[in-house]
């Protein structure tokens, strides 16, 4: 079957581990597969928090100023991703060259060229993934500042009323989901460089696919990122050099 789609058998079944790397890995972060607490949902509490730092203060520049910066970073990505697909499109144009240098590397296979027209429409398809994720984004981003806009001034007792709590709830929440988007952005360009062993060979596919996929779960779980949002500083009771964290449960 493999023949039919110009893939060997090897060649489907790096792609379905590729495949299968990511989605677990999205539903890791996202909270939904394993118990330890993820960076991303570590973010997600401090989003909240800030939302709510936020409706007790009158003015709220450095509020503006946070959500100018988080859409400048997701425009960045955004064109970086319209660049890379445009050197998709000139790959195909140069396939006979890049079939030759692949065909020079010592563990490389000779690939056809239609089987090397289908994975560029793989690594284009990733791309273009990433750069609606980004685009639609960078609209969240800006929903959220005129969500913020319209939290109420705090005036008393007024930043404790169900108008303002709604207010809040609804730029918090529009943040994340903005966040979300923008991490399934970025996860599609991490592992687009994943995906380029799929060039080389099925074997480098899989070996370049777990590399990845350890970079990124060390980052979401195990990182010093991770420790430094949800750590505490040393008290009484930690000794010295050492933090308390905040236990998954309590989060």
């Amino acid at each position: 079957m493999g023949d039919s789609f110009h893939l060997s058998t090897a060649d489907l079944a790096a792609l379905a581990f590729f495949l299968v790397a990511w989605v677990l890995h999205t539903l890791a972060a996202d909270g939904r597969l394993v118990s330890r607490v993820s960076l991303t949902t570590a973010m997600n509490a401090q989003r909240e928090a800030w939302m709510r730092t936020m409706a007790e203060r009158e003015i709220r520049i450095v509020d503006t100023a946070i959500m100018s910066g988080l859409q400048q970073g997701t425009a960045f990505f955004a064109s970086s991703s319209l660049i890379a697909l445009g050197g998709c499109f000139a790959l195909l144009g140069a396939s006979d060259q890049v079939l030759a240098v692949l065909s020079d590397l010592p563990f490389g296979e000779t690939a056809s060229r239609a089987a090397f027209q289908i994975k560029v429409f793989g690594l284009v398809l990733i791309l273009a993934f990433s750069f609606f994720k980004f685009g639609w984004a960078y609209r969240l981003f800006n929903y959220c500042s005129i969500l913020i806009g319209a939290v109420p001034i705090p005036h008393g007792e007024a930043s404790r009323n169900p108008v303002t709590e709604t207010a809040v709830w609804r730029a918090a929440r529009m943040n994340m989901l903005a966040g979300k988007h923008f991490n399934s952005g970025l996860r599609g360009v991490f592992f687009s460089i994943g995906y380029l062993g799929w060039f080389i060979d099925p074997m480098v596919f899989v070996l370049s696919t777990l590399l990845l996929l350890a970079v990124l779960v060390r980052r979401q779980f195990f990182s010093a990122a991770r420790q430094a949002v949800i750590g505490q500083p040393p008290g009484p009771s930690a000794g010295p050099g050492k933090s308390r964290s905040i236990r998954p449960d309590s989060q």
